[in-house]
């Protein structure tokens, strides 16, 4: 199974950017074959969806993040990224990668970090 570990979380003021990495092992392939994204959650909250990139190279983003957020994914480095700007207090949330494999349907996620967005 895929282990992740996600970084970059931290406290940033309103209007700020931050960038998330997940750090990714046990690949059996490369990462462009897996369903890779990101889920949030607040406080008192579901978790929720912010952005996907799948194994064919879709994208989707929560509508709340667009234009804001951009996810990507370095196979040399087999991490995933997230990358935020424009953040506001209602970002703050922990955050986690998760990663789907589309031949069995394993998902794997990572122990979350934290964002805070506050002035």
């Amino acid at each position: 199974q895929v282990h992740l570990v996600e970084s970059g979380g931290g406290l940033v003021q309103p209007g700020g950017s931050l960038s998330l990495s997940c750090a990714a092992s046990g690949m059996t392939t490369n990462i462009y074959d897996y369903n890779v994204g990101w889920y949030r959650q607040a406080p008192g909250k579901q978790r929720e969806l912010v952005a996907t990139l799948s194994s064919g190279n879709r994208v989707n983003y929560a509508d709340s993040v667009k234009g804001r957020f951009a996810i990507d994914r370095d196979n040399a480095e087999k991490t995933l990224s997230l990358k935020m700007n424009n953040l506001r207090p209602e970002d703050t949330a922990a955050y986690y990668c998760f990663t789907n494999q589309p031949w069995d349907g394993v998902d794997s996620w990572g122990q979350g970090t934290q964002v805070t967005v506050s002035s």
